[in-house]
């Protein structure tokens, strides 16, 4: 446990250093601006298909009932305000993987294992599979659970989503670079508890206002140290 708050507390440090103010700034206001736009054309039409899969009713009677009759009032609105905050979210998340990535284990890498021996074990293909599948596994959770999201365990959907998503999308390319093949395979069936604990810790910044605004780069952050750790481990450890 102390591995997964060491990396989130350097991760947190990191984020101070001014290279970082690019890199974690320009993912999320791309995401914004590009589903602002969509917003804009797809607002009603959102509404409609939102509500063909969640009971309106149901949701209509629980809020009534809790006495948000303003939200009541305005159901379409909160959903339709939720779902493109997510996916502005998880577009900056994929931005960061795709685009940023490479930067943020090098700035890590050089500060914190210079002796790391790079073996090249990912390749691009690999990591573009990576993330095009936890994606879409992603959106099948994300959609499956939607009607529970305004009921009692439903609420824990969405961090079980965030959770799954930040495990899968950032461990391939945290250590791509410096794994062999072999390496590669091993951190990915050992550790797995504290992988997805990582995930639901930096899962739960995406839904804090204003933190979420650093999220996905600390995320990002937080699994390179991580895994790069992993790995120096393991190579101690055979050595």
């Amino acid at each position: 446990m102390s591995g997964l708050f060491g990396a989130l507390s350097r991760a947190s440090v990191n984020l101070f250093n001014l290279r970082m103010l690019w890199l974690w700034s320009w993912p999320m206001l791309v995401s914004a601006l590009f589903w602002w736009v969509i917003g804009m054309f797809f607002w009603t039409p959102l509404s409609g298909w939102v509500l063909t899969i969640i009971p309106a009713e149901t949701l209509q009677n629980w809020l009534e009932s809790s006495r948000l009759q303003t939200i009541a009032d305005s159901l379409e609105n909160v959903i339709n305000i939720v779902i493109l905050m997510t996916l502005a979210l998880t577009t900056s998340l994929v931005i960061t993987a795709l685009v940023t990535m490479p930067a943020l284990v090098n700035f890590v890498a050089k500060r914190y294992y210079p002796d790391l021996v790079r073996m090249h074990g990912g390749t691009i293909t690999g990591s573009l599979r990576n993330v095009f599948s936890a994606i879409a596994i992603f959106f099948v959770i994300w959609i499956v659970t939607l009607p529970l999201w305004f009921t009692g365990i439903g609420l824990f959907a969405p961090l079980f989503a965030a959770a799954y998503l930040n495990q899968r999308l950032f461990f391939y390319d945290a250590i791509s670079e410096h794994a062999n093949h072999t390496e590669l395979i091993k951190l990915d069936t050992t550790d797995r508890p504290a992988r997805w604990s990582l995930g639901f810790l930096t899962g739960l910044l995406q839904f804090v206002p204003f933190l979420n605004f650093f999220a996905p780069t600390l995320t990002a952050l937080a699994f390179v140290h991580f895994e790069l750790a992993r790995l120096a481990k393991l190579r101690n450890s055979s050595s």
